[in-house]
Formats: C-alpha cells, structure tokens, sequence
C-alpha cells in the first residue's frame, strides 16, 4: 500500500504536477461558493463563549477580473464540448463572480477526470447558488451517459418563519463515474423484525414451514415473496435521499472548522464507491474529513489545500485520531531557511501561518494591523483542578529584521495579556540585546512541575530542526484545538452495512 499524502498548494498545479494518469478510485470535493462571504474558522474560548478572532482559512473571492478572463481564453481555445458550454455560460452570465467560480472550476474537474481510473467515481458537493451550472459542467467533462446520482443531502434544524421562501433543508451531491463505476451500495441494518415489517406497512404472512414474509412489488403487476430473515441480511438500501444530521456546536466531532461535513456523510460516500486499499482524493480538503474517514476505513488517501492552517489542522487531527505511527508524508511546506523564507516573500499571511504550525499555535485574528502585537496563541491547562484557568502562550512571528525593541514589544504584551510565556518566533537569530532582554523577563513557575523561561526566542531554522518550546508538557495540558476524538476500530461489512 502507497503511502498517503497531505499537500500543501493550489490544486489544480498539484494535480499536473504530481498525480498521475488513472490513479485514483473515488474523488469527493467540496468547492467553497458562496457569493460575498469570507469563510473564516471560529474557535471557542475555553470558558465556552465564542471568541472574538476569527482565522481567515479561504476567501470567497471568485471576481471576474484579469486571472479569470485568462484562465477563460484557456478553456476557450483548447476546444471541444467544455469550451463550448464555457462559451455558453459566458453569454448567459457575463462576465460575474458566478462566471469567474466556473472558470475555476473547468479545469479543475478536467484534471480530475485525467487521474480517476476508468472505474472510478466522483461525487461533487454544491449547494443550490451554482450546483445547476456545476451539473452542466459535469455533464461536459465527464458525459452525460455518466452521470449516477443527484444525491439530495437532507438534515435538520430549527424551523423559521420566513417570509419568501420554505426554509432550505438540503445540499446536493452530483455523483458521477469515468466509465463503468464500481459500486458497492450502501444499506443500513434493520434492529428487528418489528421495525421491518412497520416500516414496510405490509401484512407478516408464513409459508406452509411457518417462516414469516411479505409479499413485495417486483414490478409490472408481479409480486413476490420477501423473507423476513433475508430482508434482516440485506438491510434497508439506501436511495438518492440521505437523511443525515449537519454538526451542530455540541457534536463531538466538530473542530470548529465552518464547512466541516459529519464523517456518516463521508462514510456512506467512500463504502459506496471505493474498497479497502483504493486511493480517496479531495482536492478541497478543509479540515480533513475525508482523509481521516478514509484512513478509518482502510483506504489510501490524497488531500489537498491552499492553506498552511488547514494543513495544521488536518495535522492535529490525524494526530488526535490516530496517534504518531500514522504514516504520511506532507509535501509543499517549507523544509529548510530557503524555502521559509521564499514563502515569506511570497505571501506573509501563509508564512505565519505555516510558523505557527511548527509549533502548534492557533492563529490571531488576520486583518491586518488588528492583533495587537499577537500573531497566535496556544492554551494549555497544568493544574490538576478542571476549573482552574486557562493559560495561554503568546506568539510574535517576524519574518524580517528584528531587534530588542521587539523582545520589548512582547514583554509588554505579556504583562497586558496575563500571559504565562510568550514567544518570539524569528527568521534571523536573535542579536546578544534581545538575548539579554528576554532574560530580564524571569521565569513561569508551573505547578506542573519545573519552570520555563517567561519570554523565548526561536528562530525558523531551529524550529525544523526540532527545537521546542519551553513549556508544560503540551500532550498532557494542550487545549489550543477542540481534539478530535481517538480512533477505536470497529466491526464493518463492506458490501451492505457499517455499524456504527
């Protein structure tokens, strides 16, 4: 079995640049569209209240404007049926943000089409702003003859009085094959012979040795007989209907991460269409749902994100569930000073981003000039009481020149924060002044055990070579991310159930 991989960049050069020809067995994606909204991830303060911060993980900012229109002649000039529905869609919608998301999204589904095997299968998450336009688009790139399901995503909520319109209570999954899928199904076990044969609504006869059935419609004006202890074998089918809960804020398996999916979703998914040993791509893999279900469940894994803090998330998590024996491999992240510091120039924002993660810090607040000298925090616990208060590690990441004056800046955020320790994380090494100043700042005493120094000064080029943080021991007393809940293994039958 290959080995999974987390990647770090923009997927569609991830999927020309590393992902072959036919390899894959199922693709699920979740696009962001949603016109006019940030998407931001919410984290709860330890006390329960929402906090204030919010982490920008991606941006809704699909504009028409010079990258589409771009990206647009490319699709046009290639030719064939996808150019010509572009075309189309450039006459209907003109040049809107509608436009510039299908744009997007062309050559990204014809490069998934490229490394799905002929057996394959792809199901496309969408709510109703684009799915419409999405189905058109499916339809092109991988023919109509192959489309398999519009599967209607179904879950509750509160019921509002709206003035308008019936309350939306659905998303839709558009389910489709390379050629001839393989699929498995997908059915859910009765829990008894009662509940069968209410549900049914169907008279419980015997035959001449006394077993019980029903007589069921097979169709054309026939009917047959069902055995009640088959129909207890085969379960209940599932159809293009699935009734299944969104997170809410209680669910323990919600991190927090806004389009976060039940894992029961991804579950029903990937036994549907895939087998033990198969490779699962999501090339929009948020908080990682997919990869951590598929791991789960004995598959191969692909995930893919354009943001270094939904890598660290998706780090933490696989770390939560399974343990450190997981074996995966992380490619794009920096992996010496050269590459930090070229992602530094690059883009900034990422680079904080990804320096927090080396240290497993949850970012601040990302407008610009809003933090208030504290790019990330970390929140730890090491009192043996459950209400004592939380404590929190404080983070300035400077990518540049840096200078006593910001050993300083830090103290006094330290003071102002009630913060037990802050660290300055550093592109260059510290000058002998910052050293001296940051000695100045004393120690945190924890009842843990032992004492760390208040104010610590990392540099990138330590931080991958293994350098710590001085601090209590965070496996034990880290309350940064809600973790996710351990793997146990459990019984499945791949063919018909999946007992939960």
């Amino acid at each position: 079995m290959g080995k999974n991989i987390l990647y770090y960049g923009d997927n569609l050069d991830i999927l020309r640049r590393y992902v072959k020809d036919e390899s894959v067995d199922l693709i699920y994606l979740d696009p962001p569209f949603n016109s006019n909204q940030n998407y931001n991830v919410l984290f709860s303060e330890q006390n329960g209240t929402r906090s204030g911060a919010q982490i920008k993980a991606f941006e809704d900012t699909w504009r028409w404007d010079r990258h589409a229109a771009m990206a647009y002649e490319e699709i046009v000039e290639k030719g064939g049926i996808v150019s010509q529905v572009m075309q189309a869609f450039r006459r209907f919608l003109g040049e809107s943000d509608v436009m510039a998301y299908l744009t997007m999204m062309a050559p990204r589904l014809t490069e998934l089409r490229r490394v799905l095997k002929s057996t394959g299968s792809i199901y496309l998450h969408c709510d109703p702003t684009a799915s419409h336009y999405l189905k058109m688009l499916m339809d092109a790139i991988f023919g109509a003859r192959n489309f398999r399901n519009e599967i209607v995503w179904h879950y509750t909520g509160w019921n509002k009085i709206l003035s308008f319109n019936f309350e939306r209570r659905h998303d839709i999954l558009l389910f489709y094959s390379k050629d001839k899928n393989r699929f498995n199904g997908f059915s859910i076990p009765w829990e008894s012979e009662e509940e069968y044969i209410k549900v049914r609504k169907q008279k419980l006869r015997h035959d001449e040795m006394g077993k019980p059935y029903v007589l069921s419609d097979a169709g054309k004006g026939r009917r047959i007989r069902r055995y009640i202890e088959d129909a207890m074998k085969v379960g209940s089918p599932v159809d293009d209907v699935w009734e299944i809960d969104r997170l809410t804020s209680s669910s323990k398996e919600r991190l927090g991460y806004p389009t976060q999916k039940p894992e029961a979703l991804l579950e029903r998914v990937i036994l549907s269409s895939s087998n033990e040993g198969d490779l699962v791509l999501d090339p929009f893999c948020g908080c990682g749902t997919t990869i951590v279900v598929s791991q789960r469940l004995g598959r191969r894994w692909i995930g893919i994100d354009i943001t270094y803090l939904a890598v660290a998330l998706m780090k933490n998590r696989l770390l939560d569930r399974f343990g450190n024996d997981l074996p995966y491999d992380v490619i794009g992240e920096p992996v010496d000073i050269h590459d930090a510091r070229a992602l530094a120039t690059q883009d900034p924002y990422q680079f904080q981003w990804w320096a927090l993660g080396l240290v497993g810090a949850r970012p601040s607040d990302p407008k610009k000039g809003s933090d208030k000298g504290i790019d990330g925090r970390l929140y730890f616990h090491d009192e043996k009481n459950i209400k004592a208060k939380t404590k929190q590690i404080v983070f300035s990441v400077k990518s540049g020149h840096v200078s006593v004056s910001h050993v300083r800046d830090l103290r006094g955020v330290l003071e102002r924060e009630n913060a037990q320790i802050g660290v300055l994380i550093s592109m260059n090494p510290p000058t002998k002044p910052m050293i001296h100043e940051a000695t100045k700042a004393g120690f945190y005493h924890s009842p843990w055990g032992g004492k760390h120094p208040r104010i610590q000064i990392l540099t990138i080029d330590k931080l991958l070579r293994g350098e710590k943080i001085d601090c209590p021991p965070l496996r034990q007393t880290n309350m940064t991310f809600k973790k996710a809940p351990r793997y146990k293994p459990k019984s499945t039958h791949q063919n018909n159930f999946y007992f939960l």
